[in-house]
């Protein structure tokens, strides 16, 4: 009988040992799984966010202009449209930024108008103001890239003269930027940029979602992109 216990023990710990070197064997697999997939998501993620071919580009910023600091500069930007020498509100903003490493606080407003005033009066100009700067070709790219595109000549449609059929289009500078959301329809939004995202495959969410109302009308002012199951649409 002791014979046949110890037996029966020796027969345990071998089948012990057996199941330790499979778990063992299944993590070291599962991890080198993970591992592989990881670096793919990796390059996936590489490969969709690049933008120039040798890989110099920004992949962060803050950006932590105020409205009051945008109000002011885009007010100083349409103001100087017609003189002699235009302000540009990126480079207002941009120049402030590069200073106050991209803080803007109350006394923003009033160094925005004071280097106006100075660009106006042609005491100075922005290049002069920048050259010794290091990071103001930074802060332009990063706030162009937001920024861009949301103020500059547009054309409308106004009511023609008193008998005639033709359209008649008047130029004008502003604002070009709109929401996407009717005037008087309720919405909410989650400030969601950068967060994680599983579904479909791991990646980070390159948007700010917006949430309306059921039969909200919306405006889309540039195609929609998709990637794989996830659709981001983006306002330009």
């Amino acid at each position: 009988m002791k014979k046949i216990r110890w037996g029966i023990r020796i027969e345990l710990l071998l089948l012990a040992a057996a199941v330790c070197v499979y778990l063992v064997r299944e993590v070291r697999t599962n991890r080198q799984a993970d591992n592989l997939s990881v670096q793919q998501e990796r390059e996936e993620y590489k490969e969709s966010i690049e933008v120039s071919s040798d890989g110099n580009f920004i992949k962060w910023v803050d950006f932590n202009i105020t409205s009051e600091a945008m109000g002011k500069a885009y007010e100083l930007d349409v103001d100087s449209y017609e003189d002699e020498i235009h302000v540009d509100w990126i480079e207002l903003l941009s120049y402030v930024g590069a200073r106050h490493g991209g803080k803007f606080d109350k006394k923003s407003v009033s160094e925005i108008e004071e280097t106006a005033k100075k660009i106006r009066a042609g005491e100075t100009n922005i290049d002069e103001l920048t050259k010794d700067m290091e990071y103001y070709d930074y802060y332009k790219e990063a706030y162009s890239a937001v920024l861009d595109g949301m103020v500059g000549e547009f054309s409308l449609e106004a009511k023609a003269e008193e008998g005639g059929e033709d359209k008649v289009w008047k130029n004008y500078y502003g604002l070009k930027a709109f929401s996407p959301i009717a005037k008087g329809f309720e919405y909410s939004h989650y400030d969601d940029f950068g967060s994680s995202r599983s579904y479909g495959y791991k990646r980070v969410h390159l948007g700010h979602d917006m949430m309306g109302q059921i039969g909200t009308p919306i405006r889309i002012k540039n195609r929609i992109c998709t990637s794989k199951n996830d659709m981001q649409i983006i306002f330009v």
